[in-house]
């Protein structure tokens, strides 16, 4: 793993950019996210295909707009750019690993949390950047390796608080940060950051949309 400061930034909902020595890499950028979450991008990751993650149109202008802009996703989404861009849409699964704008990036997890028993589950896997941030996207997946950074899925139509406190706990990372959080109003972040900070076991903390962290 790289040892030069690797720096975070927040961006709306779950979409976050890891950037180093003038490199940066962005995950789900989604429909909630700002106009410009991807913009100097290097590489692109999608967890998986709902709105909220991955906004298809705004892909497109990416890839057009940067010759050397590439993306790595599962088929679900890939098979949607691929066609268009030849050799820059790259179809990942559980278990794969792969270097992107220089970073270090391991797959971990395969399906969708169940939102309800008569919804079908999509695919959706979890990105582990260099060994340190991982990503799960729309999924409680616990990585068979330690996580230093945890970018924790707070509220969604698919989760709640004693599951979120629970995988804090199961996952044990240093640090946990939330994201999927568009939906969570100001009246219960309070109730949110101390029911997790007390009872996760990690300190968690949280930062507002372009905010920045030092990791």
């Amino acid at each position: 793993m790289d040892a030069s400061p690797l720096t975070l930034t927040k961006k709306t909902h779950s979409c976050i950019r890891l950037e180093r020595e003038g490199r940066a890499i962005v995950i789900d950028p989604g429909g909630f996210s700002e106009g410009d979450a991807v913009a100097g991008a290097d590489a692109i990751l999608v967890t998986h295909e709902h709105p909220d993650h991955f906004d298809e149109a705004r892909l497109r202008a990416a890839l057009a707009a940067g010759p050397a802009v590439e993306i790595w996703t599962l088929r679900s989404v890939a098979e949607q750019l691929s066609a268009s861009f030849p050799g820059r849409v790259h179809t990942v699964g559980h278990g794969a690993t792969f270097t992107a704008a220089g970073f270090e990036v391991e797959v971990h997890g395969e399906l969708h949390a169940v939102i309800h028993p008569d919804i079908p589950r999509v695919t959706n896997v979890g990105f582990m950047i260099d060994g340190s941030v991982f990503h799960p996207g729309d999924a409680l997946t616990v990585p068979d390796r330690p996580v230093d950074t945890l970018m924790l899925p707070v509220m969604a139509p698919w989760n709640k608080i004693s599951e979120v406190i629970d995988y804090v706990r199961e996952v044990r990372p240093r640090r946990a940060i939330d994201i999927h959080d568009a939906l969570l109003t100001d009246l219960a972040r309070p109730i949110y950051d101390l029911q997790i900070g007390k009872l996760g076991g990690s300190d968690h903390g949280r930062l507002v949309p372009g905010e920045a962290a030092e990791l």
